[in-house]
């Protein structure tokens, strides 16, 4: 027996590597299946046979010949007889390309991210449940599904994406399947409201009322009003103040009475990035060298690789039409026909309020509204855990919405108030997929206004313009009609007077169309000014963007599509052009004589960095030392101001600090009287949790110092290492946080106020400009390629010209068999 043992031992050792080598161990993927030249990752290699240039395609499903040529960028040009094989072709083409990318995505909306890296990510998949995506997605559902048009769209869509994942073996799945080690899914319609659910909790998941009800707490109304006003001191709204409005307001709401919430240390912190936002710009025929109107629009989102757009072209009997799309969604949501361009910035208005409720007892069975105990609705949510057993997770409902933590959980407690309802408009059911279908069909401006009635969430700022020398925008989509400042503040969970009071008709959402002044323009700025009827929100980005845009627009005559172009990559500072050259002269004192304070001692690092900024043009360019250098100073002041009156270290409450606009107002006109030394500013201007009284100069002399020294401990002395590029350091991550395949500290210009809004982590997602005409024009980029295969060419081919700020003209065909230098394929989809 002893002479077997040997060769049993290496057998059971053998069969033991084998199953450890096929199977997934933590994060560790199937070596041996990942590695494997038959099925591994080795696969997905692209050559010249993967994208053969003449191809016919058997597609079970299409009703009649589909043909669809691609140019140099790999875009496809679809040429369909019927809607059906267009929309079966767009589904088919794009999961090609994105599978991996569209499925992921839903599973991040769906709260399934569980199911592929197991435990790890069970609170994220509760929390997107808890907030209730999967319930919007499913109320948006119902009601697209009621629309013949929209069923087909959704339906044919998803059969074209389950033609291809139908096609695939495994050794053709997408590289992250292989090395998360799971499989695609059959898509559904579903799906696709995931996905534009997902892009409403971006563009409009954040709410403020749990930080405003503490600081009203704390401070009472008269410091609200002040510090936190409902109408910034300087801005540029989107409608112009005076506009006429071309309907009779309905009556708004009775305030009630006034409601103090329980403070609470909790507030969401899964929110979406505040930096997030956009700029579309349209300018009339009597401002272009060609008589008609120009337009151009850039979306700031996340950057990430696979990119968040897909560029396409649909042709079928009564449209013709290119733009991007969501990678999952049908239709081109930001383009242009032959006839209508139109683009889209988010609005930012208030439309996701909390409700602090009030139950019968522990069971929580019950609660309190209108004078009466009412129902709570209980929705068992099953988590698939890779690993481990299933998790149930009970998630109460009220009539205002879920209840997203109903009791303390650790670590949990800390990310969302306890025992309060979110009302939000993303959980209605709405039809944005039809409002962006009959934008593809659009001819002229009744057409864009009929589009955009079955548009529900986010709101967005719907740019157009025609070749009938129609310019217009509109800040639309579903808004509650509200008493003023209703949800700036948390709401009255008992009291019905407190609840939403119906809608705003679509019919009298702000709007502009063909104004005196010749363009149209937004930046996330407000939506109109105080004289607009409705109150929509109180709290929108700083007026720098906006402002700009409009100050150069004012400024064109006879624009062409690269006047606009180089309008996107505009890179001015607005903030600095406000705020330095006050901090400036505040700090250096040059007019004092009685030595009340000193500035910076010469030769000393902080005077060599005072010498910078005053030979600074304020623009954000990739090697400005002096950007560098005003960005950190002016953040530190910001926060040296503000974090003993409102940061949690110091209050012990969750809040936030006044807006830009309202701390620069305080410093240009609050601050004191140099004559005094400045001992007579403002109170908040003192810090608080120190004996002695600061005034501004200190707060500006601390932050200048802070500022200096810590670029001097990251770069060195200053020189060129602190140019602006190395301090911002903009990342294009992979969507899955994969290392090795995004690309890290590109070198790009651009700032968060500027109109070339490029961040460390968001920025242009897609830069397009149209020029309208008897042939229209279109120009685009997106950072990143049409591809979601790290090894495909096609990846990231595009963002080098990002980075410098070209675009690409975009290849627009009449017809199939149209001649142009840059196709390269043309393929047949058949049944």
């Amino acid at each position: 027996m002893l002479r077997f043992l040997p060769g049993t031992l290496v057998l059971l050792v053998t069969l033991t590597l084998t199953w450890v080598l096929n199977t997934k161990q933590g994060d560790v993927p199937p070596v041996a299946r990942l590695l494997s030249p038959y099925r591994g990752f080795w696969q997905n290699g692209e050559t010249p046979a993967s994208f053969p240039e003449q191809q016919t395609l058997h597609l079970s499903g299409l009703h009649q010949p589909v043909r669809v040529r691609f140019d140099d960028r790999r875009v496809p040009h679809i040429f369909a007889q019927n809607n059906h094989d267009l929309y079966y072709a767009q589904g088919y083409l794009t999961a090609r390309d994105r599978l991996w990318q569209m499925e992921f995505m839903t599973r991040v909306a769906a709260g399934r991210i569980s199911e592929v890296v197991g435990p790890r990510a069970l609170e994220y998949d509760r929390f997107q449940r808890r907030m209730g995506l999967p319930y919007g997605a499913e109320n948006s559902l119902r009601s697209m599904l009621k629309n013949d048009t929209t069923r087909l769209v959704l339906e044919s869509y998803s059969a074209g994406v389950n033609a291809y994942i139908s096609s695939l073996s495994p050794r053709e799945y997408p590289f992250e399947y292989k090395l998360l080690d799971y499989t695609p899914e059959p898509w559904q319609p579903l799906k696709c409201a995931l996905l534009l659910k997902l892009m409403a909790w971006d563009l409009s998941g954040r709410s403020d009322d749990l930080r405003l009800s503490n600081i009203l707490s704390k401070y009472g109304s008269k410091v609200v009003q002040d510090l936190f006003p409902d109408y910034p001191f300087r801005e540029d709204p989107i409608v112009p103040v005076g506009t006429p409005l071309d309907f009779k307001p309905l009556p708004v709401p009775a305030t009630p009475p006034s409601f103090t919430a329980a403070l609470s240390d909790k507030v969401p912190q899964r929110e979406p990035d505040a930096e997030l936002g956009s700029n579309n710009f349209a300018v009339a025929g009597s401002r272009s060298a060609s008589g008609l109107p120009l337009l151009a629009n850039d979306p700031h989102l996340q950057l990430n690789l696979p990119s968040i757009w897909y560029q396409i072209q649909l042709h079928a009997p009564g449209q013709n039409v290119y733009g991007v799309t969501i990678p999952g969604a049908p239709a081109v949501i930001i383009g242009f026909n032959e006839d209508v361009a139109w683009g889209v910035t988010n609005v930012g208005g208030d439309v996701l309020d909390w409700y602090q409720l009030k139950f019968r007892d522990n069971s929580k069975r019950e609660y309190w509204h209108d004078g009466r105990w009412k129902p709570v609705r209980r929705v068992v949510e099953r988590i698939v855990v890779r690993g481990l057993p299933d998790r149930l997770d009970t998630v109460l409902y009220t009539h205002h919405g879920p209840v997203v933590y109903d009791h303390d959980e650790k670590p949990f407690n800390a990310q969302t108030p306890t025992q309060h309802a979110m009302r939000w408009t993303a959980h209605e059911g709405a039809d944005e997929v039809l409002a962006f279908v009959k934008l593809n069909h659009a001819r002229n401006y009744h057409d864009y206004d009929q589009a955009l009635r079955t548009y529900g969430s986010p709101a967005q700022n719907f740019i157009f313009a025609s070749n009938q020398n129609d310019i217009a925008i509109r800040p639309n989509g579903c808004y509650p009609l509200k008493w003023p400042e209703q949800g700036k503040f948390i709401l009255d969970g008992t009291d019905a007077r407190a609840d939403w009071q119906g809608w705003i008709p679509m019919t009298q959402t702000p709007r502009v169309q063909n104004p005196a002044r010749g363009f149209v323009s937004s930046a996330n700025q407000h939506s109109a000014g105080p004289d607009y009827p409705y109150y929509i929100g109180w709290d929108y980005v700083p007026w720098d963007r906006g402002h700009r845009i409009n100050q150069q627009l004012a400024k064109m005559h006879r624009a062409t599509a690269d006047t606009l172009r180089l309008l996107q990559n505009d890179n001015l500072g607005i903030n600095a052009q406000t705020m330095l050259p006050w901090m400036l002269a505040t700090m250096e004192g040059s007019k004092m004589t009685d030595n009340c304070y000193v500035p910076p001692v010469p030769n000393s690092p902080e005077y060599a960095a005072v010498r910078e900024l005053e030979k600074w043009d304020y623009r954000y360019t990739t090697d400005a030392v002096a950007a560098t250098i005003f960005e950190l100073w002016y953040q530190e002041l910001v926060k040296r101001l503000w974090d003993d009156d409102f940061g949690k270290a110091a209050t012990g409450l969750e809040m936030r600090p006044p807006s830009q606009d309202r701390t620069n107002r305080l410093l240009l006109t609050q601050s004191g009287n140099p004559a005094t030394c400045f001992q007579d500013g403002s109170p908040w201007i003192d810090d608080r949790r120190t004996p002695q009284k600061e005034n501004v100069h200190n707060l500006l002399m601390a932050s200048l110092h802070f500022a200096v020294d810590s670029l001097t401990r990251k770069f060195g002395p200053l020189g060129p290492k602190w140019g602006w590029a190395n301090q911002k350091s903009t990342d294009i991550n992979h969507l899955a946080q994969l290392a090795g395949f995004g690309h890290q500290d590109i070198v790009c210009a651009g700032s968060r106020g500027t109109v070339n809004a490029t961040t460390p982590r968001n920025g242009p997602s897609w830069r397009m400009v149209v020029a309208l005409g008897p042939q229209v024009k279109a120009y685009g980029i997106f950072p990143g390629g049409q591809s979601g295969n790290p090894a495909s060419a096609y990846y990231d081919d595009m963002l080098e010209s990002w980075r410098v700020g070209k675009l690409d003209e975009l290849v627009f065909l009449r017809a199939a068999d149209e001649n142009h230098p840059r196709l390269q394929a043309a393929w047949r989809l058949e049944q």
